[in-house]
């Protein structure tokens, strides 16, 4: 039998010995990160076909299931170094590479500017395999009382909506914004290099808040969910801004504790 292990027993006699197994609640987040790689690929076919729109769609799809395959990971208890791997190569795809070609597919394909256009999604797409790399290297390592309450740099998925804000603000309205092709360039590879940076970013898996304010944090993941719903470009629009607008906190707030 070509699929059965043929085991000798201390008589002398054959046995088939019973076929390796697992359950199938292990299989599933690596499930989910395969569906979120065939969302990052698919949505590179349409950022080729000029369905700028839906290829958006498809890469905010692939970071809600990044974040949904780590959280099922945890919660079925079935982390492994296959899963952990295969995330990665996800992420580096999904939100370094898909996003970089539709930038430029959106602003630089045929145009003048094209070379400048390739260079700035290189970059991005190199710092995102750094990035990764980096914080795989860091799982391994020892790390110090309070250090793993931030990120060191951007994450990929924030990386990736970051870099999408050209797109966002096209599609809400400011249609000549590619003529801005230089500015465009410098502010990707303004925002990639963010990711490689050893700044202190917040990380929303150690975040705490008070439970008088649970029942004001459900009205407004309700309202987010619903302006996702209704006005998409807009909401991410603002979720960046926000980013941005905060990013220094947290190395202000590391700052004060190391003086203080």
């Amino acid at each position: 039998m070509a699929d059965s292990k043929v085991e000798q027993d201390e008589k002398g006699s054959t046995a088939i010995a019973p076929e390796r197994r697992i359950k199938l609640r292990h299989i599933v987040p690596s499930l989910v990160t395969v569906f979120a790689l065939c969302a990052g690929l698919t949505s590179l076919r349409m950022s080729i076909e000029g369905n700028i729109s839906a290829a958006l769609y498809l890469i905010m799809l692939a970071v809600f299931l990044d974040a949904a395959d780590g959280k099922i990971a945890r919660y079925l208890d079935t982390t492994s170094p296959f899963g952990a791997e295969l995330d990665t190569l996800a992420d580096f795809f999904n939100f370094g590479i898909a996003p970089g070609l539709l930038i430029y597919n959106a602003f630089y394909h045929a145009s003048e500017y094209q070379n400048l256009g390739w260079l700035s999604c290189l970059v991005l797409a190199i710092c995102c395999a750094l990035r990764l790399a980096r914080f795989n290297v860091g799982l391994s390592e020892p790390h110090k009382a309070g250090q793993r309450d931030y990120f060191v740099g951007v994450p990929a998925p924030a990386l990736a909506s970051l870099a999408l804000m050209p797109v966002f603000l096209s599609l809400v309205g400011w249609t000549d914004i590619g003529v801005h092709s230089h500015i465009i360039a410098i502010y990707e590879i303004g925002i990639a290099l963010l990711a490689i940076s050893t700044i202190p970013t917040f990380s929303i898996k150690h975040a705490s808040v008070s439970r008088s304010l649970l029942p004001m944090i459900a009205v407004g993941c309700a309202i987010l969910v619903i302006c996702l719903m209704v006005y998409p470009w807009h909401t991410f629009i603002f979720a960046n801004l926000l980013y941005l607008v905060t990013l220094p906190l947290p190395y202000l707030r590391e700052r004060k504790e190391r003086l203080g």
